[in-house]
């Protein structure tokens, strides 16, 4: 009942960060990636989402405010993040009343292959008056409260075409259709640090790209950034995603997805990608030896 976006984790030799068994261990200033770390692109990168997550838990350590929402978070893909130590510097651009905003670098061997920038409002009353509102996107089945132990980081169970797929073989996602999934992370972003929601959120922004990119070839973009806007945290650990819109002309594509949790929608996120035809990326099939947990 169980399917992992990334395949990539299992390889014949060592690989950098054996024995860490969250995705990063941070010594001092520097962060260490774990194996699980490593990306859909190739098993000397770093995948997209966690490089996403460690920013965005840098920034709420160092400028974080229970009264303030973490309202929107952008992340810039630079470059490919390599399997290797780096840093992650953070600067306050803004302490004002009630916005607040500060940016991050993730530097790794002199280089910024990343970089986010964070903005977080005050929260005050709700005012007065009523405003339009989209429906409530869900269109499948909640996922289980319990679930059995697995060894993948990400537990996924992906629909589309409107139905829930309960192999969670990610089938739904061939073809064309409308897609969707929930997310739930099953392992610490950084050693002996417990997630919060917000990082949660943040590490499933990145999905939004197969989400909205993924077609009857697989997936052929490559994201360069997502945006996540937040008007809540999520509660619980538990997120959902589904696919707003996908735009594309000349190798140039735009996705945008609704984000959720089990009581309902608390934001969005827009990506912009690459064709990537060269380097397509497909989830094995059953028959290919892909692993359910």
């Amino acid at each position: 009942m169980i399917t992992l976006l990334t395949q990539h984790t299992e390889t014949t030799t060592p690989a950098p960060g054996d024995g860490i068994e969250a995705f990063f261990a941070l010594e001092g200033d520097t962060f260490f990636p774990g194996r699980h770390a490593i990306g859909p692109w190739g098993a000397d990168m770093m995948n997209g989402r966690t490089v996403g997550g460690i920013l965005a838990h840098r920034l709420e350590d160092r400028h974080g405010d229970p009264a303030f929402q973490p309202a929107r978070l952008t992340v810039d893909l630079l470059r490919p993040t390599g399997m290797a130590p780096f840093t992650v510097r953070t600067t306050s651009v803004r302490e004002g009343r009630r916005i607040r905003i500060a940016d991050a670098e993730l530097v790794q061997v002199g280089h910024v292959t990343a970089r986010a920038s964070l903005v977080l409002l005050r929260r005050s009353e709700q005012p007065p008056g009523e405003v339009w509102q989209a429906a409530d996107p869900i269109g499948a089945p909640l996922p289980p409260a319990e679930v059995p132990e697995s060894r993948h980081e990400l537990l996924m169970w992906p629909f589309g075409h409107g139905e829930f797929d309960a192999g969670n073989r990610m089938s739904v996602w061939e073809g064309g259709a409308r897609k969707g999934a929930w997310l739930r992370e099953n392992r610490a972003l950084v050693e002996g640090v417990e997630l919060t929601p917000f990082v949660r959120a943040a590490l499933a922004g990145d999905v939004a790209s197969p989400l909205t990119g993924w077609g009857t070839a697989g997936l052929q973009y490559i994201n360069a950034d997502y945006t996540l806007t937040l008007s809540r945290l999520p509660e619980g650990p538990d997120i959902g995603l589904q696919a707003v819109s996908h735009l594309s002309v000349d190798g140039v594509a735009t996705g945008s997805v609704t984000v959720y949790d089990r009581l309902g929608p608390i934001g969005t996120c827009s990506i912009i990608a690459l064709a990537n035809s060269a380097a397509a990326f497909y989830i094995p099939r059953p028959t290919d030896g892909a692993a359910a947990g």
